[in-house]
């Protein structure tokens, strides 16, 4: 049933899938008649695009009416209820209907367990900063679809270079694909590194700094994410999730635990491969150590969320964040 719910707070990722989504269902030549785009702040704007819905298409093409910013999974009245039971069985397969919104779905709700009845559900949340594989295989999917070859090297430092950050990723890559033009070749990690915008001074390399004691890299690292407007509390949202993953990690490996996969599973690290790399990396440091950096990254972040500078906060705490590992 051609009935789609879209929600996440990486708007590009969604804007793109929507796109594709039109692009596959309109005609061109008929689309400023097929084709209709409802603010979910509207008082029925469900209403509206339900009966949209019902619409036969005219002319050639098929149907698409896009709910933008859908409140449905957030809060329904029992009318529009009503309205989505009876109708979202019966809309017929010439029409497409599509709900987005950066909100996640309350589960609880009825309208939310309808949609999930009869809609394609697909979460659009940018993927966490730390979470290498993920990033890596991003790339991969965005470079297959975009036409760009680059080499497992390549890829990997694309996805150093570039983190979460979807538009800039599409971007880069649409860079790479004009500026070669041969789509055969596949690309190596040189022609990235001349080409690429270079953003390595990232929150994941400052979680480096701190836990190797560079207090001097850590501070020069946080001028140059506050310079570029990074959000303080994103910054921290970053290193505690990274000295959550180290430090289970760790906890583990001096507990005695030898089994990959086991460590693997309790630091959420999709592939247990990682954990190989991941004990040399924290061999240096303790686990006591790494427990101990949580304190002061509760007192960074309670600092930050009662308006404290972020430069002048950051630089504080991260000082004495690199004193633990020094």
């Amino acid at each position: 049933m051609p009935i789609y719910l879209f929600w996440g707070e990486d708007d590009f990722a969604i804007a793109q899938e929507v796109n594709k989504l039109r692009d596959r269902v309109l005609d061109p030549n008929w689309s400023q008649f097929n084709y209709d785009k409802i603010s979910g702040d509207q008082a029925m704007a469900t209403i509206d695009a339900l009966n949209q819905a019902m619409t036969p298409v005219f002319g050639i093409g098929e149907r698409l009416i896009w709910i933008v910013e859908s409140t449905v999974t957030q809060q329904c009245p029992d009318d529009v209820f009503s309205q989505l039971q009876r109708i979202l069985p019966a809309i017929p397969e010439t029409s497409h209907l599509l709900l987005t919104s950066s909100n996640k779905p309350d589960k609880r709700l009825k309208s939310t367990k309808l949609l999930e009845k009869y809609a394609k559900v697909q979460e659009f949340s940018p993927i966490s900063p730390w979470n290498t594989d993920q990033l890596i295989n991003q790339v991969r999917r965005i470079a297959q679809e975009i036409g760009v070859k680059l080499t497992p090297n390549a890829s990997q430092l694309m996805a150093e270079l570039v983190g979460n950050n979807t538009r800039q990723l599409w971007n880069e890559l649409e860079k790479l694909r004009l500026y070669h033009g041969d789509q055969t070749t596949v690309l190596d990690t040189n022609i990235i590194t001349t080409l690429v915008n270079s953003n390595t001074q990232n929150s994941l390399q400052l979680a480096q700094a701190i836990r190797n004691g560079q207090t001097d890299n850590a501070l020069q690292l946080i001028a140059d994410l506050i310079s570029r407007n990074e959000p303080a509390l994103k910054i921290v949202a970053t290193l505690v999730g990274q000295f959550r993953t180290w430090a289970i990690i760790k906890l583990k490996i001096e507990s005695g635990e030898k089994d990959e996969k086991a460590i693997a599973a309790a630091a959420d690290i999709p592939n247990p491969k990682r954990i190989y790399f991941l004990r040399k990396e924290l061999q240096t440091c303790s686990g006591q150590q790494l427990l101990k950096t949580f304190p002061l990254l509760l007192g960074l972040e309670f600092s930050l969320k009662r308006g404290g500078d972020s430069l002048e906060t950051l630089q504080i705490k991260v000082i004495e964040l690199c004193q633990l590992f020094q």
